[in-house]
């Protein structure tokens, strides 16, 4: 799959275009600059060939105060030296933004109860949590960490450690305490929140033991807050509501560094013990300022509900919707409870104007038969965002016709690397079934291939090859960064290497077709897995599939998929056939597998990646410990029914090709 000649799903008008905050944007520069920008192409164009000038731009475009002359004193990746000398805090941003005409968050529950915190609510206790913080000791550098769910007061508790120089980091509750101290860990805390337990699918899940658990883990705690969700008592805790008390004193953020350390974002852990990623105050303003503002066109007027957990990137770059005064939705419960239609029913009762889902969660609406559309009020819906995965043609004119045609999708890609978007939508580019709009602003995004050659219209490597402000300050404990250059620098030195496929398409989409470090690659051609899932996403018999390209010890190649069966349905020779002649239609004949297998399930990252490296490795004979966390896995005992495969096989209990 190389692209797609689809029609757009989705047009912006003359008047979308002329009331869009980036043509704005765009007029301010051709003011400065004295250059013709007649739409998006030509905008991103100048904003990659010349970095700086577009970075500063986006500075003195939303005000952000007293800037250096300088913008970037050295462009060399990775090492790149934005704004120096530039003092600021990502909480200043936040407090611009306070009014009284609407609140900053609004936080429901599963069982339907709505609270609204103003913005005077929400930093007033952030001030006064910030006054905690101070008297315990914590100081610009401190890490204080959340084992928190999606609810206000994690964005409080962020707030109020930002504001003092320190530095977050966080997970959701529903880590095991193991897979907790695998991430926070690593920092040396000096002070934990921590909530009692959380309540997700109907069912309460209490957290003392946990926290127990992390307390005497973790020597360099100070202090533990617990945050009571469930009216459980944890001893030796402070009160959540006592330390974070209003104070009557200004609230006045410490100026650091641009590239001081916000917080410590974490890799998946699917393949060792997980990274910790590193981001600036400057770097993230800048670069979540561009990525709502003007790739979102999200503002003051708006209520942005992106489905979320503090263990995933998406929950920082929700956050972002205070810096541009927009109202946020917390919301810790499952997209699905109390019915499949739970996140399009909130959207309905909340106003919400943008919504951000998952290729999973829409897929899974499609195969319920649901009609948003019809049975919700979604009439102040105008964006719906989309990542996770590769989302396919199909589900996007899913949303199309059963949520709203008038109503754009923008599916990013991006990562918790540069907590960002290499690429998505743009409120002045036209939406394709099956491609992501354009590159974000700033992005020098390319498809190379191994020679490190542009490619169009054909797969390549996505490669960033200038400096981004959010691109990590580096890892944490990696004190010669080498660690940091391995990740991304290996293969093309100097050049941001992000291990996904893509291709750039003749009218300057892209198309993403899975993680590169998990290509097919059947008889010396390389395929994405994510060209096999999109063909068969929206036969109803299936509920998830996993695709495997497994070299073989006689040096064959067996590439299986593997079905997970939708209720009441039984894998039949037919249904095989079926799925075979769908794959070999919608892509090609040498996309079709060597065996389709039903399996009970498709194991996951917690953040709803698809385990395709740790599988084929299973596959291979590897132990499920040995090549992933069982922490970073949504359910463990999934890799154990691919190890018990794998063994079968082995032995001739299957009569499985290439073992």
């Amino acid at each position: 799959m190389t692209g797609t000649t689809t029609a757009p799903q989705w047009v912006p008008t003359d008047a979308d275009i002329a009331r869009a905050r980036i043509t704005d944007f765009a007029r301010f520069v051709t003011a400065r600059h004295h250059i013709a920008l007649p739409d998006y192409r030509a905008l991103w164009a100048w904003s990659v060939g010349d970095v700086a000038a577009f970075w500063t731009a986006v500075w003195d475009y939303f005000e952000l105060g007293e800037r250096p002359p300088v913008a970037l004193a050295s462009a060399e990746m990775p090492g790149a030296q934005w704004f120096p000398g530039a003092r600021l805090n990502y909480v200043d941003r936040v407090l611009e933004q306070a009014r009284t005409d609407r609140p900053a968050i609004v936080s429901v529950d599963e069982g339907g109860t709505v609270t609204e915190l103003s913005w005077a609510e929400m930093l007033g206790r952030a001030a006064g949590f910030a006054h905690t913080l101070r008297e315990l000791g914590v100081r610009p550098g401190d890490r204080v960490v959340g084992y928190l769910p999606n609810i206000p007061e994690a964005v409080i508790a962020f707030l109020a450690t930002a504001s003092l120089g320190a530095v977050w980091s966080a997970c959701g509750p529903d880590y095991t305490a193991a897979a907790a101290l695998d991430r926070l860990g690593q920092l040396d805390p000096v002070v934990l929140v921590a909530a009692d337990g959380y309540r997700y699918g109907g069912k309460n899940h209490h957290r003392g033991a946990e926290i127990a658990e992390l307390r005497a883990a973790l020597p360099s705690l100070r202090a533990t807050v617990l945050v009571s969700r469930l009216d459980d008592d944890v001893d030796g805790t402070l009160d959540w509501a006592a330390a974070s008390a209003p104070v009557d004193a200004p609230f006045v953020p410490e100026q650091v560094a641009f590239d001081h350390p916000l917080w410590v974002l974490y890799s998946s852990g699917t393949t060792g013990r997980p990274k910790g990623i590193v981001h600036g105050h400057g770097g993230v303003v800048l670069e979540h300022l561009k990525a709502l503002a003007l790739q979102s066109d999200i503002g003051a007027d708006d209520t942005f509900f992106w489905y979320t957990s503090p263990s995933w990137m998406m929950w920082n770059f929700q956050l972002a919707g205070l810096l541009v005064g927009a109202t946020i939705v917390c919301y810790p419960g499952s997209p699905s409870a109390p019915a499949p239609d739970a996140l399009w029913e909130l959207a309905a009762r909340l106003g919400v104007t943008v919504l951000g889902t998952s290729p999973g969660y829409v897929q899974a609406c499609a195969k319920a038969g649901l009609v948003p559309a019809r049975d919700h009020d979604l009439s102040a819906l105008r964006l719906i965002g989309v990542t996770g995965s590769a989302f396919p043609a199909s589900s996007s004119l899913w949303l199309r016709d059963q949520v709203g045609a008038h109503i754009p999708v923008a599916s990013i890609s991006g990562g918790t690397d540069v907590v960002s978007a290499f690429a998505g939508g743009a409120p002045t580019v036209a939406v394709r079934p099956g491609e992501l709009s354009a590159p974000y602003l700033g992005v020098a995004l390319a498809a190379w291939d191994e020679h490190g050659t542009t490619v169009h219209g054909a797969v390549g490597e996505l490669v960033v090859t200038a400096p981004m402000p959010s691109m990590p300050v580096g890892f944490w404990d990696d004190r010669d960064g080498s660690r940091y250059r391995a990740a991304y620098f290996a293969d093309y030195p100097g050049v941001w290497r992000h291990g996904d496929w893509i291709t750039v398409t003749e009218h300057g989409g892209i198309v993403v077709h899975g993680r590169s470090d998990s290509t097919l690659n059947r008889h010396g051609i390389r395929m994405g897995s994510a060209d096999i899932y999109q063909a068969v996403d929206d036969l109803p018999e299936l509920a998830d599939t996993l695709v495997i390209g497994a070299e073989q010890p006689d040096g064959g190649y067996w590439m299986p998929l593997f079905v997970v069966l939708a209720p009441d349905t039984v894998l039949t020779d037919e249904l095989r056939a079926r799925i075979g002649t769908v794959i070999r239609t919608r892509t090609s004949p040498r996309h079709v597998p060597d065996e389709i297998i039903a399996a009970p399930g498709v194991p996951r990252t917690r953040t709803g990646k698809k385990l395709e490296v740790p599988v084929k490795k299973v596959l291979q004979g590897a132990d499920p410990e040995d090549v992933v966390d069982p922490g970073a896995v949504d359910d463990p005992a999934l890799l154990q029914w691919y190890a018990r495969f794998a063994r079968k096989a082995r032995v001739g209990e299957t009569d499985r090709p290439g073992w």
